[in-house]
């Protein structure tokens, strides 16, 4: 019997070791790779919200971006813009909301998503680490699926990649009053 639990603690042993050392070094089961070459892919898309707080009421606006090339572009004060579900209909700013939808190449939206890629957007690692400001006066979010990798946290780009909340702004000025 001793023999036995001694041979159950030595496999537990050496499980545990092999996820912590994979785990410290960072190419364990857990890592995912950030940087990838994005696919053309009916599966992916992104959903960008910006809010200028700088004026009353808030200027919202929202960018669907799908990886077969369509995309949506919400815009006005209502708290629709960004969010599907919302319930306060009895807000005066309820029925300010404009949609746009728009189709383009999905090489097109592809090269946006390894552009969001290669700026970052994928990197976990330096989401939770704030910026000294205390104050924002915009907020820009955003929510992606870029060839089986996910990010979904609800953060102030701003605060914590001022470089990649840019580079969001610039995708969200392709589809807001475009040129044709």
């Amino acid at each position: 019997m001793c023999g036995r639990i001694k041979s159950v603690f030595r496999i537990f042993t050496v499980v545990a070791l092999i996820f912590l050392l994979g785990g410290i070094s960072g190419c364990g089961p857990f890592w995912v790779n950030p940087w990838i070459t994005v696919k053309e892919s009916a599966l992916n898309w992104a959903e960008i919200h910006y809010y200028n707080t700088n004026k009353e009421p808030i200027l919202r606006t929202s960018v669907y971006l799908s990886g077969t090339g369509h995309v949506e572009l919400k815009k006005g004060t209502s708290s629709r813009v960004s969010n599907d579900f919302a319930k306060k209909f009895e807000e005066d700013t309820w029925s300010d909301y404009r949609t746009m939808r728009i189709s383009v190449d999905p090489k097109h939206i592809q090269d946006i998503f390894q552009n969001l890629v290669n700026h970052g957007v994928l990197d976990k690692e330096k989401w939770g680490k704030g910026s000294k400001k205390k104050e924002f006066k915009r907020f820009i979010a955003v929510k992606c699926n870029i060839s089986n990798n996910t990010y979904s946290e609800n953060v102030n780009i701003f605060e914590v990649d001022p470089d990649l909340a840019e580079i969001l702004l610039d995708v969200i000025r392709q589809f807001d009053n475009p040129t044709l």
